[in-house]
């Protein structure tokens, strides 16, 4: 039988045979027997595979797999690894959904799902460092369960969805379905029940999380998202106009292609940045090359248009253009935006490991090398896109009454970088305002949105402060009724510092002293 929200057992099943040998008298067993007495855990659908003693780590010892070492030590825990509903699917492939649930010596009484990323496809060490600024999850004593969402193969890799279940587990049934069970092992592990229950994850973790809150909306108390990855057909779609803008400025080659690694020269990405600092760096009270004060931005690439021949200090008239159109979204034919704008921000010039600037280079990135195309026929690719029964079940940007999350008191927090070259923070923006619309004034009370300047794609970026920690943020929300105003935001490069992650719309406003100390900005909300 497969496990459904219907189909738990009753938690005292689990360990039966552990319990009925235990004299009355007998002493507590230790952590070791146990993280080992997990193996006889019964739940219906469910295999445990192996169980393993970790820890303790001494801080810079783990990595997240995506970032740096944890910054602190991690504790002693139980690390229970096993499948769910494990079976032979299309073209007899094995499939089920593989998950790492660590479960800590010191427990806090907290859980926490950890969101994954791309199409998933492995399983993730379980720390929750998701937007855990230097002290995930693992380390503050919460349970935390990671999972494969259903299919193992490498991180883009789409050849799962040839099965059924497996796209239906991606798409959304494997965040409930790891969840209740890791819930119930958690609990039974313990011997009591969880106090309290979060989520956090970004990009297709953000899109977990997302969804979390809209369909499962009794799963969790608090929820983090980041960037999330919720309608991807309408990004690529996006992203496609825009290298066809770029493109038609480009020079041509003896075919009359457009050379990409053209179109912008070193000096002339210079300029961009220059001149977007120049008009908008000061808005915060301070210049020093991060546009805190995105809500005020209103960068105007017409200035720098050529009044004569192009030259290193200006655009040409077709430069301007394509920056002018590549920023906003593709229409349709009855001229409806399919995306939302990009904002302009300095990382748009950036081309750091993993992701590159949203002004071409002619580099291959990460899905490949740049295109070349010098025009689409934006109404046949939004068309197929409406068609695609994989992208309508992935897209959580549709549905915004959550008055059943917020109703028992569910919290949650976004967060989207403005430099994020792959999915546009204007987006995740308008859901949280059309959310707003949707829910009244309960939203006031249930949600905030964090815009992270000179921040890529979940992290990373020029000149960013891009650590911060909106888990701790959302669990005084819940538990304590401290709803989170300025969180501490810091960085490392290219020196380290620290300045307040306001909430939308307000900004950190430089109001003197020590640049480098939050307690020299104050939260301010654009004239």
């Amino acid at each position: 039988m497969r496990i459904t929200g219907l189909a738990l057992l009753a938690l005292g099943a689990f360990f039966s045979t552990t319990a009925a040998a235990a004299p009355p008298a007998q002493a507590t067993p230790s952590v070791a027997d146990a993280c080992a007495a997990m193996k006889d855990f019964k739940l219906q659908g469910l295999k445990i595979t192996a169980t393993t003693r970790v820890g303790p780590a001494a801080p810079g010892t783990v990595s997240t797999g995506y970032g740096p070492p944890v910054a602190v030590g991690l504790p002693a825990y139980c690390k229970v690894e096993g499948v769910i509903n494990e079976r032979s699917g299309a073209q007899g492939k094995p499939f089920g959904i593989h998950f790492a649930l660590a479960l800590p010596d010191a427990w806090s009484g907290r859980f926490l799902l950890q969101g994954g990323g791309g199409l998933n496809g492995s399983v993730g060490l379980p720390l929750g460092a998701v937007a855990a600024g230097d002290r995930p999850a693992l380390a503050r004593g919460f349970a935390v369960v990671s999972h494969d969402s259903g299919h193992t193969g490498a991180v883009f890799d789409g050849s799962f969805m040839a099965d059924q279940r497996a796209s239906l587990d991606f798409a959304e049934a494997s965040v409930r379905v790891v969840t209740e069970a890791a819930k119930a092992m958690t609990a039974g592990y313990y011997g009591k029940p969880i106090a309290r229950s979060y989520m956090a994850g970004c990009s297709t973790g953000g899109r977990e999380s997302m969804l979390a809150a809209e369909r499962y909306p009794e799963l969790f108390d608090g929820i983090v998202v980041g960037a999330p990855a919720m309608r991807t057909g309408n990004s690529n779609l996006a992203l496609a106009w825009a290298a066809v803008q770029f493109n038609q400025a480009a020079p041509r080659d003896g075919k009359g292609l457009p050379i990409v690694d053209q179109i912008f020269s070193a000096s002339d990405r210079k300029l961009y940045l220059d001149a977007l600092l120049d008009q908008c760096d000061a808005l915060d009270g301070l210049k020093d090359g991060v546009i805190a004060n995105a809500g005020g931005c209103r960068f105007k690439p017409a200035l720098l248009r050529c009044k004569g021949k192009k030259t290193d200090g200006c655009f040409s008239a077709a430069q301007v253009k394509a920056i002018e159109t590549a920023f906003q979204p593709p229409r349709d034919a009855s001229g409806r935006p399919l995306y939302s704008p990009y904002p302009y921000d300095t990382g748009n010039v950036f081309n750091g490991p993993g992701i590159s600037g949203f002004l071409p280079t002619g580099k291959p990135g990460v899905f490949g090398p740049a295109s070349r195309d010098l025009t689409m026929d934006v109404d046949a690719r939004i068309e197929a896109i409406r068609a695609d029964a994989g992208q309508r079940l992935t897209d959580t940007n549709l549905w915004t009454n959550l008055n059943s999350f917020t109703g028992h008191g569910g919290k949650i927090l976004f967060y989207h970088g403005a430099s994020d070259p792959w999915f546009s923070a204007l987006d995740t923006l308008d859901y949280w305002h059309r959310a707003e619309a949707a829910n009244g004034a309960i939203w006031a009370d249930s949600s905030r949105f964090y815009m992270v300047p000179g921040m890529g794609h979940c992290g990373g970026g020029a000149n960013t402060y891009d650590s911060f920690d909106l888990l701790g943020a959302v669990v005084d929300w819940v538990e304590k009724g401290k709803a989170p105003e300025a969180v501490t935001a810091r960085r490392t490069l290219p020196t380290p510092g620290e300045r307040p992650l306001c909430p939308w719309p307000s900004y950190p406003q430089f109001i003197g002293g020590d640049e480098k100390s939050a307690a020299s900005f104050k939260c301010s909300k654009p004239a």
